[in-house]
């Protein structure tokens, strides 16, 4: 496991703020070692596990990251700590590294949600490879957990009756429509609609729609 690794660096990942973070998750301190020295030099940070539960004692840190991950450890194997990531961080791909991997537990792992699963030794190049790939879909996953947030902050953000209208709007009824069902002015209604679009970000009805979808509202009736 030590090919010659080309000393050109991704530009996304030397611009990337925060560095991203590649857990490592292998028993044998040998292995961990030269993977934490491989990880560092490409330019990412390395951090090392003996065991599933030291890995899950470390809070979450909000970064691009992946998981190096061993099949077989002294506590949790990597296919039972699969399931625990897999249920709370989304946005860490998985890779699997093993020296005793068979078809079956390759399926296993892949059915779970692996990200890929490598057999020692393996080459430099193509796990620095499959790395920035992991880190590329944990990033992008970051991204849309932050899109999220803001978007569920903004909806948060209406006031009563602005969600009201929201609900009404985004089923397809016309502010005439809305009004008659609140009992309010059309006037009134086209007041609430306007501050509930600038609050929403929101620069057409349909971009409103696509909003409310991703927040799981009801949308437009079929």
């Amino acid at each position: 496991m030590h090919t010659r690794i080309e000393n050109d660096k991704p530009q996304s990942l030397a611009e990337a703020q925060p560095t991203p973070i590649v857990f490592v998750v292998d028993d044998d301190i040998s292995i961990r070692e030269s993977l934490e020295l491989l990880i560092r030099c490409v330019g990412w940070v390395p951090e090392g596990f003996a065991s599933a539960k030291e890995f899950l004692a470390r809070p979450r840190t909000i970064a691009p990251s992946c998981l190096l991950l061993d099949v077989n450890l002294p506590d949790l194997n990597g296919l039972d700590l699969q399931k625990q990531v897999a249920a709370d961080r989304m946005d860490m791909p998985i890779i699997f590294i093993t020296g005793y991997g068979d078809i079956p537990m390759t399926v296993q792992a892949m059915k779970a949600g692996a990200f890929e699963f490598l057999t020692k030794p393996f080459d430099d190049q193509v796990l620095v490879s499959t790395i920035q790939k992991a880190i590329e879909r944990s990033r992008a996953a970051l991204d849309d957990e932050g899109e999220m947030r803001a978007l569920a902050d903004r909806h948060a953000s209406l006031s009563r009756r602005e969600r009201e209208v929201m609900g009404l709007v985004i089923t397809g009824l016309l502010n005439k429509q809305v009004a008659g069902e609140l009992g309010i002015s059309e006037i009134t209604v086209k007041a609430h609609r306007g501050s509930m679009m600038r609050k929403m970000k929101a620069a057409s009805l349909p971009n409103l729609v696509n909003m409310a979808a991703r927040l799981g509202l009801p949308g437009p009736a079929r």
